[in-house]
């Protein structure tokens, strides 16, 4: 790209603004909108929760030198951070202490993109015309025009519905006030409302995990509490993870501990148990699977679905976006993060060569870019957004290096075979590399077999 002067970011989060770093020490003008009041709205919703990789994993770079202007000191690089500690130890000093607090603005819900005076059928003249931002605000609705936009707007706002299928249960929506997506704060701001319920968790993944280890602890102080875990699979013990031989220690710790109070009876298990329908009965919810005639049913208080997330692409509508049918990322990408191949976040490195559009001047960044996948680490996004920034810039040479330092992810079981750390500057997957896992995948797609069985670890952070 040449003569880019301005470039929108979509999202206040730590990508966002690790972005916003970049461009700056680039001599490139970024403009943060944050649907939020604050930046990092959605960590803010976890503050309870510890990241599973420790600072230094968490910290980008170029922040990293505006925070060091500002008179800012590091934390502990091996020390893992809660969500609060991670807004309170690095974003709101990133967003308040250093330049880009000019850059950023609050309360700013961006609801659509387009090119100015172009929608998307028309392609002559295209590239050459600004793109136009509407977004609102305290004032109502806004516009801007900027050289590019960065999507990073994240996937929190949009949780994945209680079916199976990835449509919403029947009696989902009717029940809203019974249910709570993500990790609530069950042992603070959330404790009155759980406390001495019943309470379903349905899920398997960190989310889910975390939550019901909660869950037992408040049961500890509140004995009248009961605790079920609902998953869609049949083999609980894919919840426990490496445990010790987890790369991400925190992360194993969290498995061990979990297996000991399933294994201690901590908890109600139902294995199988893809939720179908909810309803109401003696003030009771009560989630049932399967038929009518053959439906198992549990009763609780309260539902807390931990099922994941997913992008909402509804702003971008009339850019024209090319994302993979299934992952819904970008389609370069996709077969690199596709769960369906990868285990414990072995993503291989990539930049804005993986993650540019049809739309050029528009990109994907930090968790949106990954879709549905669920394997997202930060320092992936800070690496995916310096490369961004480069390609923006017109330094193609610093766009395609990487620089990414990354470890492995956790226990990764190719062909029974067990990976290790992998840290270092890496290369990206040459263009045969990426056709052969193109190719895979649609074999995978269409039906074939492929030899190579995984089991999934999530990382998100």
């Amino acid at each position: 790209m040449t003569n880019v002067k301005t470039v929108a970011i979509i999202g206040g989060g730590p990508v966002g603004l690790a972005a916003a770093a970049h461009l700056l020490e680039r001599g490139v003008t970024p403009l943060v909108l944050e649907a939020g009041d604050q930046a990092g709205h959605a960590i803010r919703q976890w503050r309870h929760v510890q990241l599973f990789s420790p600072w230094e994993y968490n910290i980008d770079r170029a922040a990293e030198r505006l925070l060091a202007v500002a008179g800012w000191n590091s934390p502990e690089p091996h020390i893992y951070p809660t969500g609060g500690e991670f807004i309170d130890r690095y974003l709101d000093p990133l967003a308040t202490r250093t330049v880009l607090k000019d850059v950023i603005r609050t309360s700013s819900r961006v609801t659509a993109i387009s090119r100015l005076g172009f929608d998307k059928a028309k392609t002559r003249g295209r590239e050459a015309a600004p793109f136009e931002i509407r977004y609102q605000n305290g004032k109502g609705l806004e516009t801007v025009q900027t050289d590019a936009v960065i999507d990073a707007s994240g996937t929190w706002s949009s949780p994945n519905p209680i079916g199976a299928n990835g449509l919403p249960a029947f009696g989902e929506q009717e029940h809203a006030y019974q249910i709570a997506y993500g990790m609530p704060d069950v042992l603070g701001r959330a404790r009155i409302r759980y406390a001495g319920k019943v309470v379903a968790v349905l899920g398997s993944g960190h989310s889910a995990i975390g939550t019901l280890i909660e869950l037992a602890a408040l049961k500890g102080e509140h004995p009248e509490t009961d605790v079920i875990w609902l998953l869609r699979g049949t083999d609980p013990a894919r919840a426990f993870g490496g445990g010790a031989n987890d790369k991400l220690a925190a992360r194993g710790e969290l498995g061990s501990a979990f297996a000991k109070l399933v294994h201690a009876g901590s908890m109600r298990v139902e294995s199988g148990f893809a939720v179908t329908r909810l309803a109401t009965h003696r003030g009771k919810l009560r989630i049932a699977t399967g038929l009518a005639s053959n439906a198992r049913r549990v009763e609780a208080d309260e539902l807390i679905v931990a099922t994941g997330f997913r992008p909402d692409f509804s702003f971008v509508s009339e850019l024209r976006t090319r994302l993979d049918s299934a992952i819904e990322a970008p389609v370069a990408l996709a077969p690199l993060i596709d769960p369906n191949e990868h285990s414990c976040g072995t993503v291989r490195p990539h930049g804005a060569r993986e993650l540019a559009q049809d739309e050029p001047g528009f990109y994907f960044a930090g968790m949106k870019s990954y879709g549905r996948a669920p394997t997202f680490l930060m320092i992936t996004g800070y690496e995916q957004v310096r490369s961004i920034a480069a390609e923006i810039a017109g330094d193609r040479e610093a766009a395609e290096r990487v620089e990414l330092k990354l470890p492995e992810t956790g226990v990764c079981i190719r062909g029974g075979v067990e990976g290790g750390v992998r840290v270092g500057v890496l290369r990206r997957p040459g263009a045969r590399k990426r056709r052969r896992l193109l190719r895979a995948r649609r074999r995978r797609q269409s039906g074939r077999k492929i030899g190579v069985r995984m089991f999934m670890k999530a990382a998100a952070t």
